[in-house]
């Protein structure tokens, strides 16, 4: 067994992904922390969206960016149970949420927070596609990669704001969202359903959703996440203009990657607005002068965070009093992994969660 100190099993179960849309469940020595690196106790991995995309269904990366048979999972949080040598800030029994890609830490990138960017092809690696991730009983982080996750949130929170809460938070600080702004969200998967939580925490009075899959659109309206949600459709502009006085939005997120969701997030911003892109994958098909030019809109591209961003959202999510976990509609046990990464593949959910401990009881 394994005290909040010291741990004496000397072998865990992990899981990762073959890439034909299975897992697989394989025996792994529980690792000692080396120099500047801790042991954490998982407590909660969500699955990613792209976990689906490029490992599960297949190995699409390339090269150092590819998926290397790892223990999976990006989205971790958890307890630390033995520090090593070299570690400044964190000790046995914090609480914390893993920042998902670890960078070399003295490039230009990194030294702005956003290890997402880092350009050295050998010390970049994110966790859960080169290096081990949470989707076993422990791990080992590096400390820089760490960041304390406050005691009015859960680890299931925790490992929301560790990739998507923190991804969206980005984006809608890139366009800015307050009281004034209707937004528009197509897209309604964990990251979609992220940026109507998180809209509305920075003041969005107006909330409009659309997505193709019915039970995405009966998750935003049970949770009360939009005003409006929409069936995906080529209808849509329209209709969102007749939700905003004909005018359209101020703001729009597409968090769908889905050409026809982009144009309709493009076509149905107002003039002047901003549209931020962070689902990825996909293509985008637009006509230049008038869905951008003629009405003066601006496009931004958004790609996960940076630790300095994602440490102001957490302390953010204590004051609004929000809880990402909310958006947790399934949570499975280890030994049930290959569920889980079956049901997030579907889409016929939200956020999905392998727990352990207290968090596997919730």
């Amino acid at each position: 067994m394994c005290s909040s100190n010291t741990c004496t099993h000397t072998a865990m179960t992990g899981a990762v992904l073959p890439g034909d849309s299975s897992t697989q469940l394989k025996e792994f020595a529980i690792p000692e922390p080396g120099h500047g690196e801790v042991l954490i106790r998982v407590k909660a991995s969500t699955i990613c969206g792209s976990d689906i995309r490029c490992i599960y269904h297949e190995h699409l990366g390339k090269g150092p960016e590819g998926y290397q048979g790892v223990i999976a999972g990006h989205e971790p949080s958890g307890q630390i149970e033995k520090v090593g040598p070299g570690c400044r800030q964190f000790k046995n029994g914090d609480r914390v949420v893993v920042y998902h890609i670890s960078g070399c830490g003295v490039c230009n990138d990194c030294r702005r927070g956003y290890m997402i960017s880092c350009t050295n092809e050998k010390y970049r690696r994110a966790y859960g596609w080169q290096r081990d991730g949470g989707m076993a009983p422990y791990m080992i982080a590096e400390e820089k990669d760490l960041l304390a996750l406050p005691d009015e949130l859960s680890y299931v929170d925790g490992a929301q704001v560790a990739c998507g809460f923190g991804t969206v938070y980005e984006g809608l600080e890139k366009i800015g969202i307050s009281g004034n702004d209707a937004v528009l969200v197509t897209g309604l998967g964990p990251v979609g359903l992220a940026a109507a939580v998180l809209s509305r925490a920075l003041g969005a009075k107006l909330i409009i959703g659309t997505d193709a899959i019915d039970e995405r659109l009966q998750i935003a309206k049970d949770l009360g996440l939009c005003d409006h949600v929409l069936k995906a459709g080529p209808d849509n502009v329209e209709e969102i203009r007749a939700l905003t006085g004909g005018h359209g939005v101020e703001r729009a997120v597409d968090c769908s990657a889905h050409h026809a969701a982009r144009k309709t997030a493009v076509q149905a911003t107002r003039k002047w607005g901003k549209i931020v892109l962070i689902g990825e994958g996909g293509t985008m098909d637009l006509n230049p002068s008038p869905d951008l030019i003629h009405d003066q809109k601006t496009i931004y591209g958004s790609w996960v965070t940076s630790t300095w961003r994602m440490e102001e959202l957490l302390e953010r999510l204590v004051r609004w009093g929000v809880k990402p976990s909310e958006l947790v509609t399934h949570r499975f046990a280890l030994e049930n992994v290959s569920d889980a990464y079956s049901l997030m593949a579907s889409g016929k959910c939200g956020k999905v969660a392998v727990c352990f401990d207290e968090e596997l009881d919730v």
